[in-house]
């Protein structure tokens, strides 16, 4: 895999099974971050310049990101995220959570846990981040660019681990949750021209092949009144005027016109990038 001079990362050969994308959103900024696992802990993470669909690679890790826990500053510039690599006599105690700079993963803060009940959290500014702490965290490294918010606490409680977080970040980011059992959570965002986008959120042991205990899966409600499901957008967001999604290890957009999606746009295909290292720059 070879970075072009257009700043975009290309690929090279498509395994047998696709990986899996999460994206991150800035709320003041039109970047976005793309976390691309596979295989097993292998991951890449992507800027994404949503102005322009440029794809640039950050960083690859050998250890398991817990997407659902993590989440991007406001302006994009630092990521939160939680992470476990299982090596517990290490100085991280086998899994951590951790403040980098987006796309990178180097820590800037770095939190032992030890344990992978709770960790990761949410920022609420682009200079402080809520903690999702639970049996506690171990400082290893502080920073003085970035600080734990200690006075916001989440109005909900979905339980110590992915949930939590997840759910947190999906309700601050205008979806609203018009169903909730115990194993499916289904969450509600309108789009322009009176559409709905809708996204199910699964916390099963009797999951799909290839997804975890935790999977979403879409719906597209028109405002005709018909629906049509995506069980295979494993992510999907409103980015602006336009509908984002992921599916099978490659990103698309589409045209929101009319109450409806226009044709898709394949933004980036992710299958076949291949780990390589690189050292963050600071």
């Amino acid at each position: 895999m070879s970075v072009g001079s257009s700043g975009a990362i290309a690929g090279d050969d498509v395994g047998s099974f696709p990986p899996r994308l999460h994206v991150l959103f800035a709320r003041e900024s039109t970047d976005a971050l793309v976390i691309r696992r596979g295989p097993s802990r292998s991951v890449a993470l992507v800027h994404w310049d949503r102005r322009h669909d440029v794809f640039t690679l950050g960083q690859w890790v050998r250890h398991r990101i817990y997407e659902r826990r993590c989440d991007l500053s406001p302006r994009g510039e630092h990521l939160l995220y939680f992470a476990m690599n299982g090596r517990w006599q290490s100085e991280t105690r086998g899994a951590w959570t951790a403040v980098s700079k987006a796309p990178y993963a180097k820590a800037l803060v770095l939190l032992a846990k030890g344990d992978c009940w709770h960790g990761g959290g949410l920022w609420t500014s682009n200079r402080t981040y809520w903690l999702n702490d639970g049996y506690g965290h171990i400082p290893v490294r502080e920073s003085t660019i970035v600080r734990r918010d200690r006075d916001f606490h989440p109005a909900s409680n979905f339980g110590g681990e992915c949930p939590h977080v997840y759910y947190h970040r999906l309700l601050r980011d205008g979806w609203v949750i018009v169903e909730n059992e115990r194993h499916r959570t289904v969450f509600d965002k309108g789009l322009p021209g009176g559409s709905i986008l809708r996204k199910i959120a699964n916390a099963d042991m009797n999951h799909p092949p290839g997804a975890g205990c935790y999977w979403d899966e879409h719906e597209f409600l028109g405002a005709n009144g018909n629906t049509v499901a995506h069980a295979d957008w494993e992510w999907a967001e409103l980015d602006r005027q336009r509908l984002v999604w992921a599916s099978a290890g490659r990103l698309f957009a589409a045209s929101l016109g009319r109450g409806k999606p226009g044709e898709p746009q394949e933004l980036y295909d992710f299958r076949g990038m291949k780990f390589e290292p690189i050292e963050a720059p600071y």
